[in-house]
């Protein structure tokens, strides 16, 4: 079969077109999804999570460079279990949830590594404080589920996480791990 210009050009626009759309398909599940964060309080370990957080996906499983995330979390959505100490993680110090009530994180890159590991670069923004960051994720996949695990440390006052008092290190550590576990449908096969 021979291809004019013309039918040439409208196949590599379909398909074009085709997988836009199931990138445009991919879509998180919140409830097979967490954000969790550990914290060392007085030498000992703290954890919390977000109840709250939403994503856009766009992940190109043939070309990965190519694809997008943005996630965002609800600050007023944190917890650790406690309604004390959660009233002061909304207050100004913490996460000023009044002025902050997202936190957000853009990709800039998406660079393979191989058996479904890829470093993701981009802008992690709380509290009004933007940083840039590299975070290693594995991408696993069984049936048409795909999920996306990962750790990122990060250190909290220079988003200023815990200013005023709290800004005393030997109170609250400087370090805070993030763990993430986001399930995504609609992923080609990897």
């Amino acid at each position: 079969m021979t291809f004019t210009p013309t039918l040439r050009t409208a196949v590599l626009a379909s398909a074009a077109l085709l997988g836009t759309a199931a990138m445009a398909q991919q879509a998180l599940v919140p409830a097979q999804s967490s954000i969790e964060f550990t914290a060392r309080q007085l030498g000992v370990p703290v954890k919390g999570h977000f109840k709250q957080f939403a994503a856009q996906v766009q992940f190109d499983t043939a070309k990965p460079e190519a694809s997008k995330i943005q996630l965002s979390i609800d600050t007023d959505s944190a917890t650790m279990g406690s309604k004390e100490t959660d009233s002061n993680l909304f207050s100004a110090d913490w996460f000023n949830i009044a002025q902050f009530p997202k936190a957000t994180f853009d990709s800039t890159a998406v660079k393979p590594l191989g058996n479904g590991k890829y470093q993701v670069d981009g802008t992690l923004t709380i509290k009004g404080s933007a940083q840039k960051v590299s975070v290693p994720v594995q991408l696993t996949q069984a049936g048409n589920a795909t999920t996306a695990t990962g750790s990122l440390p990060i250190q909290r006052l220079p988003f200023k996480i815990g200013d005023g008092d709290w800004a005393d290190t030997s109170m609250v550590a400087n370090d805070v791990t993030v763990n993430f576990k986001l399930a995504l449908t609609g992923v080609g096969k990897l």
